[in-house]
């Protein structure tokens, strides 16, 4: 594409976006809106004085969230990463251990890994649903890795894989039943990475509850928010109660005693973002009719431009959190990035991939050919609820 031509597609796209959005003032990547009954809750718990780590909005946010995902148990923590933290400690993840994940993904994943003291190896995704490929996964196994005594043993590095950590990239869920079925053969726990995906769903089942345990995130950015917020899920009554026990400095219950029975974390959600997330998650349905309605209009319009819009893989329900394109080279992507971030629309390039940061440049990966190609191309565009 000329730079003539490639100027003008850039134009008419910020004119299409800004047609959506409204064209006064900066178009940001993804805000929240707050139209349901977040002050009448929030007020609610101020007035009963339980805005910390107890009350009863923190039971009604677990419910609420276990029902709406199909899990039989939900744990609310401060945040995404916390929750992923506890999942692998609970997945048995111990220092020494490599944790299958994608380079395609935010850094907390790899953090949550690294807190244990584990290492990721990284393998590479799917192009059209942007996780973690099971067919890579099973040729990355088939080749390197043996059961022996139960583990999977890393045979050039004689470590065990405890984990995997797949990630639902946007809100597109991955081919997580192959991915679980993989890792079920090698007695590789799953532990999915679902902080984009609420109210994504594969084959009819909600993203998060197909592995062992599945992680949310309710940051400000993410489809419903609380601020910071996070949610564990699993079917597993057991881990259940023991992420409810880590997350809550490992306390034996007693009216007045400080009795810890473990190394504990300060992790459980405050009682007054828990109010913020219970309404929330009341219009959820209603913010994702609307985000599903704005990626039928992206998707029309750019059927006529050079740039490939990307739509929820097939047999999925996606979120569409973040709405993307891909462009053909990376000078391209950068041409875009450059003119609309200057012009007031906010887009990002995805993140930088995680085995090319200084922490993780050591760490095993099987090349992640579809990853890099990826990155090069890729811009995440305005995908706020639009407002009514």
């Amino acid at each position: 594409m000329t730079e003539n031509k490639n100027s003008i597609f850039i134009k008419q796209t910020l004119e299409f976006i800004r047609d959506i959005y409204g064209n006064e003032g900066n178009i940001y990547l993804h805000e929240p809106v707050f139209n349901g009954k977040e002050r009448e809750y929030v007020l609610e718990a101020i007035d009963s004085t339980f805005v910390s780590s107890v009350g009863p909005f923190v039971n009604k946010f677990e419910s609420d969230m276990a029902k709406y995902t199909g899990a039989k148990h939900a744990v609310a923590v401060v945040n995404g990463t916390a929750a992923l933290h506890i999942s692998l400690l609970l997945a048995g993840v111990q220092r020494g251990d490599l944790v299958i994940t994608q380079a395609v993904s935010f850094i907390a994943t790899c953090n949550a890994i690294s807190y244990i003291g584990a290492e990721p190896a990284f393998v590479d995704i799917d192009a059209d649903t942007l996780g973690l490929s099971p067919v890579a996964l099973g040729e990355f196994l088939k080749e390197d890795v043996k059961v022996i005594n139960g583990k999977a043993v890393h045979q050039p590095t004689g470590r065990t894989i405890s984990a995997c950590v797949p990630m639902h990239t946007f809100g597109f869920p991955a081919r997580i039943d192959e991915i679980v079925k993989i890792c079920h053969e090698y007695g590789i726990t799953v532990v999915e990475d679902a902080a984009e995906s609420i109210g994504s769903f594969y084959k009819g089942q909600h993203t998060g509850t197909f592995g062992k345990l599945g992680t949310f995130s309710f940051n400000g950015n993410k489809t419903i928010t609380c601020g910071g917020g996070g949610m564990i899920v699993t079917n597993d009554e057991v881990l259940a109660k023991k992420a409810k026990h880590l997350t809550t400095q490992a306390k034996t219950p007693h009216r007045w005693e400080f009795s810890h029975d473990h190394i504990g974390y300060n992790y459980r959600c405050p009682n007054i973002n828990a109010a913020l997330a219970c309404a929330q998650l009341e219009q959820l349905e209603i913010f994702i009719e609307n985000k599903r309605n704005t990626s039928k209009l992206y998707s029309y319009f750019f059927e006529s431009t050079p740039y490939q819009y990307i739509s929820e893989p097939k047999q999925s329900r996606s979120n569409y959190w973040l709405n993307a394109i891909l462009f053909k080279n990376r000078n391209e992507r950068d041409a875009f990035l450059e003119y609309s971030n200057n012009s007031g629309v906010m887009t990002r390039p995805i993140w930088n991939l995680l085995h090319q940061l200084p922490m993780f440049t050591n760490c095993i990966n099987d090349g992640l050919d579809t990853s890099i190609n990826i990155e090069a191309r890729l811009v995440n565009l305005p995908s706020s609820v639009i407002p009514q």
